[in-house]
């Protein structure tokens, strides 16, 4: 019978392979119709491998696809009966491993086929949807229908409700594919600012099946509840450990205009103060997306506007406001406030299609990076977010460490909630040294200034399980193992994802930082 850690608690024992292939009989048993359960090694390699990620790929045993709540609970049954692990897995927009298989196998629950908006309720300003619907296909959806509603919790086009609400997410990820961007290009980065994150309360309640097999309901559908600690915020950022939502009920802003506005600035350091000032100006900002030089090199050679930008840091801003007026208040404050800071060539869209085209050139940053870094280039997309005061002075040590190295490493941020990528080009074994030393430079520069190393917007999967000790403290992360042993004693649910081995000390670890 193969072992698997109990995250820190002792061994906790999985069943063994012909125990697992039992539970594969079961389920084929249980779920008949053709399609519905896998062991095609094609379906399997794919569940278990991301071309997002540098963390090693395992495959699962099965792929299951549920098309309900009950579909959900028969599997977890099955999986309790045979002690076999339990990944959830939807959209597959990971940057961190969070849905690679478990050693000795396990059983990926594919949530794609419970795509299905529900319910909207337009006077409410909120929708019922099942976990594997795109946020892409919500607004979509209500926009057909003439709904003057949206979604503002915008992560890459590909990702869906579930796994957004599993990883706590806030601004652009990774876009798995050219055709999901090319889909996309109108939908805008880093809503954060204006809207918040999805640890706000765009998330009302969900519908959760735990690791017993048990269904629960977090809260009613109300937009405020003061019925106890806020059970819905358990599962959000529990990145599938705690239980697999099966049913949501999300929160919807009003549709308001837009128009963007770009300004260059002589560093990013003086790009991102004046984002500071902007922002306590209180007027109508519905993104800040800082662009450093390197990015706007790439951008110039393959930008999809075709459009040529000065080679030097800028900044994006997406403006809202209910009326031209405001609109044209906010960018006139905008361009003041930028000037102020050494900003210049200050420009505002002049209609709907130009904003649109220059948008569209901050949101391919993946793809402009990679086409400019040559043939065989590979990328390591990762970001951090700080205190937005603390933001000058990290994202300038960044990139003159990203120079000093020989790599290149373009920067884009989310610069008004603090948070900015880093999209670090490679194309041989010694150069993913430096880029993983890089990165870890980053983060400890983020922790020092009390940030955090889990981008704010990815999660934590594998990538950052390491940092988790160093960012909140021993005992935050006690509390999170107790939670997790308390609703999965026998941690099924996505093991060895999230909850950290307790760290090495210094001495025995050789670490010299």
């Amino acid at each position: 019978m193969s072992r698997a850690s109990d995250d820190g608690k002792g061994p906790t024992a999985y069943g063994s392979p012909e125990d697992f292939k039992r539970a594969v009989q079961e389920m084929q048993a249980t779920f008949p119709t053709e399609g519905v359960v896998s062991t095609h090694p094609d379906d399997l390699f794919a569940h278990g491998f991301s071309t997002n990620v540098y963390h090693e790929g395992i495959p699962h045993s099965v792929v299951v696809y549920p098309q309900s709540t009950e579909d959900v609970v028969k599997i977890v049954k099955i999986a309790n009966n045979y002690r076999m692990p339990v990944v959830a897995y939807s959209g597959a927009t990971s940057l961190e491993g969070h849905f690679i298989g478990t050693k000795g196998g396990g059983i990926c629950v594919d949530m794609s086929g419970m795509d299905k908006i529900l319910e909207i309720h337009e006077s409410d300003s909120d929708l019922v949807c099942q976990p594997g619907v795109g946020w892409v296909e919500i607004n979509h959806a209500l926009k057909e229908q003439g709904i003057p509603l949206f979604f503002p919790i915008d992560p890459a086009p590909t990702a869906t409700i579930g796994g957004m609400l599993s990883t706590g997410c806030s601004g652009s990820e990774t876009i798995n594919s050219m055709e999901s961007f090319l889909l996309d290009t109108h939908h805008t980065p880093a809503n954060a600012v204006r809207y918040g994150t999805a640890k706000g309360e765009w998330f009302l309640n969900a519908t959760v099946v735990l690791p017993s097999g048990e269904v629960i309901k977090t809260r009613q559908r109300s937009r405020k509840s003061s019925a106890g600690f806020d059970v819905t915020k358990l599962f959000i950022g529990a990145e599938g450990t705690l239980g697999i939502v099966t049913e949501v009920t999300i929160r919807l802003a009003p549709v308001v205009p837009t128009t963007v506005a770009t300004a260059q600035f002589p560093d990013v350091r003086s790009a991102s103060e004046a984002v500071i000032e902007i922002l306590n100006h209180g007027v109508g900002i519905q993104c800040v997306e800082l662009c450093d030089a390197a990015f706007m090199e790439a951008t110039n050679l393959h930008g999809p506007s075709g459009r040529k930008y000065a080679v030097t840091d800028h900044l994006f801003f997406k403006l809202q406001g209910p009326t031209q007026a405001s609109l044209k208040e906010t960018a006139r404050i905008v361009q003041e406030v930028a000037k102020k800071h050494g900003g210049s060539s200050f420009k505002v869209a002049k209609n709907d299609e130009e904003a649109e085209d220059m948008w569209a050139d901050r949101k391919n940053a993946h793809y402009s990076s990679l086409l400019w870094g040559g043939e065989g280039t590979k990328a390591w997309a990762t970001d951090v977010c700080v205190p937005i005061s603390k933001l000058p002075e990290l994202v300038y040590e960044t990139q003159k460490d990203i120079e000093r190295s020989g790599i290149k490493g373009p920067i884009v941020g989310h610069a008004g909630d603090g948070n900015f990528h880093s999209l670090l080009l490679f194309k041989t074994d010694e150069e993913l040294v430096k880029v993983r030393d890089l990165v870890h430079r980053m983060v400890e520069r983020a922790i020092a200034r009390e940030g955090t190393c889990m981008h704010g917007e990815h999660g934590v999967g594998i990538g950052k399980r390491e940092f988790l000790y160093e960012e909140l403290g021993e005992g935050t992360v006690k509390l999170m193992k107790k939670i997790k042993k308390t609703i999965d004693p026998l941690n099924l649910f996505n093991p060895g994802k999230l909850y950290p081995d307790a760290p090495k000390s210094k001495s025995s670890s050789g670490d010299g930082h």
